[in-house]
């Protein structure tokens, strides 16, 4: 992937917490598949129950993946927002927007740390909360990942064994009638 598509994927991530936190909302896991560098597309969570739904359903984010026969994948989760519904303990700083890129051979942690600020107030609605986005460290290459994550990532490299003439298409369509959102770019609209 080159720089400026990476930073874009980042933008985009930091403009979509921010839009979510500014509603009140938990930002949802997505992963954003590649095959030769070009984005296929983006799949959030689908909504889950606290507990094993979450696990499965963070690891069900690599079907897109495997079924485009992606060769390099971004994933993006909170930190917070995961350990909780998976029950797990928090991996690394929080809160925290992380974002992994990887391929078969293996990947990098970027963590992007921040704290709430409030936004404000209009017309007698509720205050706000956005991030105010701290220094982050440097890129983690194979950095600590929680279970779930690592899953996704082993997963969206492992090929999908579907008996359709579509596999993607009909993995697409799946994900969606399962509750994940799915946003593809028109190079890969099924």
């Amino acid at each position: 992937m080159d720089t400026q598509t990476w930073d874009a994927l980042v933008a985009s991530m930091k403009n979509a917490y921010t839009a979510d936190l500014a509603q009140g909302t938990a930002p949802r896991p997505v992963i954003m598949p590649l095959v030769r560098g070009e984005l296929v597309g983006l799949i959030w969570l689908r909504p889950t129950k606290d507990g094993e739904d979450a696990l499965t359903a963070i690891v069900e984010l690599s079907n897109v993946a495997a079924a485009a026969s992606a060769d390099e994948v971004v994933l993006a989760w909170e930190t917070q927002d995961v350990a909780t519904a998976c029950r797990l303990p928090a991996t690394g700083p929080v809160p925290c927007l992380n974002l992994v890129h990887a391929t078969k051979e293996g990947h990098v942690l970027h963590q992007l740390p921040y704290t709430h600020q409030p936004l404000g107030s209009s017309s007698g609605d509720p205050v706000t909360a956005g991030p105010l986005w701290l220094p982050a460290p440097g890129p983690q290459p194979g950095g600590e990942l929680s279970p779930p994550i690592q899953a996704a990532l082993r997963y969206s490299f492992t090929p999908l064994d579907l008996d359709h003439p579509s596999p993607f298409g009909v993995t697409v369509l799946l994900m969606e009638d399962d509750g994940y959102t799915v946003h593809l770019t028109d190079t890969f609209t099924p």
